[in-house]
């Protein structure tokens, strides 16, 4: 499946969600990443970030079945490229 996931963490924080979203996502924006994953690790990804997270934190998480199904338009600098190479 294909995610766009987005958090707001207490600044302490920060820091260990932003290692833990790049193990299994990519960058894209402050707070923002996405990319195709499995079920099992999306699950792993959540587990790890509870682990993290405190009370007044949040994590929205959009899934789709593939990114051929979302339109994406970018105004402005790119701040990480997400193209492939094979």
């Amino acid at each position: 499946m294909y995610v766009i996931l987005v958090y707001d963490i207490g600044e302490k924080r920060v820091g260990k969600m932003l290692k833990l979203c790049r193990k299994y996502l990519s960058w894209i924006q402050n707070s923002v990443f996405e990319g195709e994953i499995s079920e099992g690790k999306l699950m792993a990804l959540k587990a790890s970030a509870k682990k993290i997270m405190k009370d007044d934190d949040s994590i929205i998480i959009f899934n789709s079945r593939n990114e051929k199904w979302l339109d994406k338009e970018i105004i402005g600098m790119e701040r990480a490229s997400v193209d492939s190479f094979l």
